[in-house]
């Protein structure tokens, strides 16, 4: 059953659109993250949600009703932010508990609720601590309980772990995931993180210039990316122009097999790092990087001809700078991107 649905949503500034005509849904328990780059317009669509940004032409329904006219407060959403804006002057429980008393919940009451929803999100005992005496992912951790406190319907997240180091990031990211798995919380969130969304969302959505790119489970984004854009958004730098048939595509890099049933014509296509294979015989290159990435080595080519490759190989016997090799392409690494 859908729970938010954004019809036609725009937003304009000036001339300008930051969110142009987006077409979105997302179902109860569903999590979804929106990703982009900076100024594709993915916490805009957040506010909107939210209510705290008037939109420009389309409709925003939550349970099949128009919040045209409703306010924030009254929309039963959550809404996380990166820089947590806790309140300094309360102490944890008093963060926690600060939805509950705006909603005219007795203290009696939700003293025991903020108690176990810092249980919940790995903080047991903590109410009498105070802000400034948190680290950065036990801020983390109050802010989700006090957006969890009120039970919204809807829990939004923007950028909820992009102050964080890396390590921390990648273990709450878990965490977030069989929390909002356990709870049922239907999450729409925000990032510019791709390991983040992948390892979070049952659905990612990639934004660019205000329009929605891509939509899919994290596994169709990835093997399958819809343009170029996307493709080089996730990472992947192996993207060039190509005339495809009979079971190759022609490129400055030499025929490159593609898997059966590819679409034929002028197109770009796709090889993941992957699926460039040291071979005993096929296009020179020159090995001008190599970077150990714990399972593998990364390689940086210079080839004969077209631009650099990126590859991947093994630990052992990984060529050295300067060395020249030989490459081949695996075709089930090979995407033929959509014609634009």
């Amino acid at each position: 059953m859908t729970l938010l649905e954004l019809a036609g949503v725009s937003v304009r500034f000036g001339e300008r659109a930051v969110v142009d005509a987006v077409d979105l849904e997302v179902a109860e328990h569903e999590v979804v993250c929106v990703l982009g780059p900076s100024g594709s317009g993915k916490s805009t669509l957040l506010r909107v949600v939210a209510g705290l940004q008037p939109v420009s032409a389309g409709r925003v329904l939550l349970g099949g009703a128009d919040q045209a006219r409703v306010p924030v407060h009254r929309r039963g959403v959550g809404l996380m932010f990166q820089d947590h804006q806790l309140f300094p002057h309360r102490d944890v429980a008093g963060n926690v508990a600060f939805g509950l008393r705006v909603r005219g919940s007795a203290r009696g009451a939700y003293e025991a609720q903020v108690a176990q929803l810092l249980d919940l999100v790995g903080l047991p005992g903590a109410q009498g601590r105070s802000v400034a005496s948190l680290s950065g992912g036990e801020q983390q951790r109050v802010a989700l309980a006090r957006a969890l406190a009120p039970s919204p319907r809807l829990l939004m997240l923007d950028e909820p772990l992009g102050q964080l180091d890396r390590g921390l990031r990648e273990r709450l990211v878990v965490e977030l995931r069989e929390l909002f798995s356990r709870l049922g919380t239907t999450v729409l969130a925000v990032t510019h993180d791709q390991g983040e969304a992948f390892a979070l969302a049952d659905r990612v959505v990639v934004m660019r210039d205000g329009r929605i790119a891509q939509a899919g489970t994290p596994l169709e984004v990835w093997q399958r990316p819809a343009s170029e854009f996307v493709a080089r958004f996730l990472g992947f730098e192996n993207v060039i122009p190509a005339t495809v048939a009979g079971g190759a595509a022609a490129t400055a890099w030499g025929k490159v097999p593609v898997p059966a049933g590819s679409p034929e014509g002028e197109r770009s296509i796709l090889i993941r790092p992957a699926g460039v294979v040291l071979a005993a015989a096929g296009l020179g290159c020159e090995v001008l990087a190599r970077t150990f990435r714990g399972t593998h080595v990364a390689l940086r080519l210079r080839p004969e001809a077209g631009p650099v490759l990126e590859a991947e190989c093994g630990l052992a016997g990984a060529p050295a700078v300067g060395e020249r090799v030989a490459v081949s392409f695996a075709p089930a690494e090979v995407v033929v991107l959509p014609a634009q």
